[in-house]
């Protein structure tokens, strides 16, 4: 039936072009005779042409259909309609700028419009789709926020879920996220942010070695992570124009998709818990999953420096934790055994306290000696 459908269109359109090209056609060929003069025999020969090729055609024509019907589908309805609204006023303003040209000598009268309808209409279509986000601005139209393949972000879906995570520039240059993601520990989608991509890339063109480092190494970890299909991650393509701050940016992105803000930056940290935005800090994690130490407990550490105490000595466990040893500078650049006295939890992680176990040991030593001597003086 749609094959019939294409072929009798086909037919349609031969027998306009037949009535209407082919005796100029046939005049520029110096054919004149009788029949090819007719303007019926004319419009039957150019309908039985487009009807050749309309069936030889059919099966193609139905194929792009297709294709073009499944691309369509997958859009949103404001991008149909952008669409439709940028064609249609492309076509009235190809029609109005075709009235002079319809008095072309000849074809051109009818070719040139034709041809610039075409043009316009698709040069609408495209404005209109291409500048959504502008004309619901200049309509006052309020949207939801969309990614990059202009689909809707949808909001929390549940009390105690919430599905995105927004990842900011400190916590993808950290580079643990990706690992913690693998794991399965993160629920949800990690949501990166055209502005803090933008970010990275400012960084990484920085003209300072160490800062052009890091942001190439975040940047490397994005297409990784995009890369990895067990991480799910997405890219959010709006922008707020009316901020020029990343950390506010994101914080109101984070409030208009109830997501949960992913940072290592101890300011945007404490911002995000001033405006009631939910923070993930993965060195709040990498802190809560280091093991407890209890006072007494013996451990073997290396002194690397001096501490800011005197006669202190510094040492790091492997995890990074922060070992202050008392008296640690006789001990510089060899394996202690040390006593734990304390520990302390801070805003940049935990420390411990100790002092070298042969101390701790002589200490112990020492009043066993001295009841020692107290006995021999009694029995004196």
């Amino acid at each position: 039936m749609k094959k019939r459908m294409i072929s009798l269109i086909f037919a349609a359109v031969g027998f306009g072009v037949g009535l209407g090209a082919l005796p100029y056609l046939w005049a520029a060929l110096n054919l004149e005779q009788s029949w090819l003069i007719s303007p019926v025999a004319n419009a039957v020969l150019g309908a039985l042409i487009f009807l050749i090729l309309g069936e030889l055609s059919s099966g193609w024509i139905l194929r792009e259909l297709k294709q073009i019907e499944k691309a369509l589908s997958e859009r949103s309805a404001s991008y149909l309609l952008f669409g439709s609204l940028g064609t249609i006023v492309g076509l009235v303003l190809a029609a109005i700028i075709s009235i002079p040209l319809n008095n072309l000598p000849g074809p051109f009268g009818t070719l040139f419009p034709i041809i610039l309808m075409i043009l316009l209409g698709y040069l609408g279509f495209r404005v209109g789709t291409t500048r959504r986000e502008e004309w619901r601005k200049l309509l006052n139209i309020k949207t939801k926020p969309k990614d990059s393949e202009g689909e809707v972000l949808e909001r929390k879906v549940g009390d105690n879920f919430r599905k995105y995570k927004l990842l900011d520039t400190s916590v993808i240059i950290d580079g643990r996220v990706q690992a913690i993601a693998k794991t399965g520990f993160l629920e949800g989608t990690l949501l990166v942010p055209t502005f803090v991509v933008h970010e990275l890339q400012l960084i990484s063109d920085s003209a300072d070695a160490l800062k052009r480092g890091r942001g190439r190494r975040g940047l490397d970890i994005i297409n990784q992570m995009k890369a990895d299909p067990e991480i799910n991650v997405e890219m959010y393509d709006g922008d707020f124009d009316d901020m020029t701050e990343v950390d506010s940016k994101l914080l109101k992105l984070a409030k208009l998709l109830d997501g949960v803000v992913m940072t290592n930056d101890y300011n945007l940290n404490k911002v995000a818990q001033f405006q009631n935005v939910p923070v993930l800090n993965i060195n709040a994690l990498a802190n809560a999953l280091k093991p407890d130490v209890i006072p007494g407990e013996g451990m073997t550490v290396t002194v690397i420096k001096s501490g800011t105490e005197r006669q202190q000595g510094v040492a790091y466990l492997e995890d990074g934790t922060m070992v202050v040893v008392e008296d640690g500078q006789y001990y510089m650049s060899q394996p202690l055994d040390v006593i734990v006295t304390s520990a302390l939890q801070t805003a940049a992680g935990r420390m411990i306290f100790a002092k070298p176990a042969h101390q701790q040991k002589s200490l112990r030593e020492k009043p066993e000696a001295d009841d020692t001597t107290n006995k021999k003086k009694q029995k004196r």
